[in-house]
């Protein structure tokens, strides 16, 4: 069965659900939210700790109570959507197949398609950590949705591997549910969550944090009996004799996250090699005309204010795509990364397109204290911005005018400068 819409939002989370509403608040009629789950508000409904929402309503929300403002504004503006609804193709002409209970198998020919399929863990299997396979090893993901929805507690003694915001948020609520958090170790040197969730997760409950540090053993056939760290040198392998064993029955993985893009690789989208998500434009439109993506599965962010923030321009270009097309880009910009920059996105600029201001984010690779942000045009310093201190848990940006280009420009730097 074939069906038409103007503009399908694959994904009804966070980003998603800010893409549709922009959407139709910029004049689409015709559009549907595909999401696989059972719920809108994707990942949110198991965050029930509070800190999202201070810069989109300026007040402190949970995870579920963020959401709902949106559920509540598609809902208010009637937006449809599918529940339990899985996308299995998007070819080339915009047809995304899907299936569900109800409907069974369906094609939707869509006039543009908006990207938010969010992201996942990376499972142990990517880790190459040496043991047994017993029971007792979740992801920290997995150990939230068991604890905050299932009302599952996955152990009750505990070792936590990677220090990214799932893990360290999981090492407060174990601890609130009664579990005994032994230790987070972090294979860098640098922790790969946010400062405020180290502060609030680990210091506040006398959690160690040990940097430089792996799993070197697990023990255990059944079930989890012992996990071994050991520091690491700077080639990141261990060093021997600083093994230190830990008697736990749970080992939680927070060992990065990986945009959701399985379905954007089968529609021939151009990829980015750092993000692993889609190379997109200044209007966040990747290398296939009419097909936008925003949120984590164009790059993992660090606050979902930003997710909504990007997913909103995402839909509002999606529209006026539909609506009176976009001009065709003459003069694209490429943006080049120097020092730990890492990325930006978007990763080109056409001038005669971008609003009056673009925002522009990236990560760094690495912790540098005291330095500047620099922007510049062809040479010619525009921002330089000093930051006290960035690291790769903390997601950074510039804002780019659109006076300091010209139909002459031809390339735009942004980079790190020690002080």
């Amino acid at each position: 069965m074939n069906d038409k819409k103007q503009l399908v939002v694959i994904g009804g989370g966070p980003a998603g659900l800010a893409a549709a509403i922009a959407a139709k608040k910029a004049g689409l009629d015709d559009i549907l939210i595909l999401e696989r789950d059972e719920r809108l508000g994707g990942i949110l409904n198991q965050c029930i700790h509070n800190g999202f929402g201070l810069h989109t309503f300026k007040e402190e929300l949970t995870g579920p109570e963020y959401a709902q403002r949106f559920i509540d504004q598609a809902k208010a503006l009637d937006i449809p959507y599918l529940l339990d609804t899985m996308v299995l193709e998007i070819d080339d002409n915009k047809n995304v197949t899907y299936i569900n209970h109800n409907d069974g198998l369906r094609t939707v020919q869509a006039d543009a398609i908006v990207l938010a399929m969010g992201c996942r863990e990376r499972p142990r299997g990517a880790l190459n950590i040496p043991g047994y396979r017993p029971a007792g090893i979740y992801s920290a993901g997995t150990a939230q949705k068991l604890v905050n929805i299932d009302g599952f507690m996955p152990g009750k003694d505990v070792v936590i591997l990677g220090s990214g915001d799932i893990g360290l948020i999981m090492a407060r609520r174990m601890t609130l549910e009664g579990a005994k958090v032994h230790v987070v170790a972090e294979l860098m040197p640098f922790s790969g969550g946010l400062k405020r969730n180290i502060v609030q997760c680990l210091d506040d409950y006398g959690i160690p944090l040990k940097l430089s540090h792996t799993v070197v053993d697990i023990k255990g056939k059944d079930r989890v009996e012992s996990v071994t760290i050991a520091q690491v040198g700077p080639d990141r392998k261990p060093i021997a004799g600083t093994e230190i064993e830990y008697p736990c029955d749970t080992l939680l993985l927070s060992c990065g996250l990986i945009p959701e893009n399985e379905l954007s690789n089968q529609a021939g989208i151009e990829m980015n090699r750092v993000t692993n998500g889609p190379k997109v434009n200044e209007s966040l439109e990747t290398s296939v005309e009419g097909v936008f993506a925003c949120g984590n599965v164009l790059h993992v962010h660090d606050l979902v204010d930003f997710v909504s923030q990007e997913a909103a321009t995402a839909g509002a270009k999606a529209a006026e795509y539909v609506l009176h097309g976009l001009e065709k880009s003459g003069h694209e910009i490429p943006i080049t990364v120097r020092g730990i920059v890492r990325y930006t996105v978007p990763g080109t600029i056409d001038p005669a397109r971008m609003d009056n201001e673009q925002t522009v984010r990236f990560r760094v690779g690495s912790v540098l204290k005291g330095g500047f942000i620099n922007v510049l045009v062809d040479g010619e310093r525009k921002v330089h911005k000093k930051r006290l201190i960035m690291a790769p848990g903390e997601m950074e940006s510039v804002v780019l005018k659109k006076e300091w280009f010209t139909p002459e420009t031809k390339e735009i730097v942004v980079e790190s400068e020690e002080a």
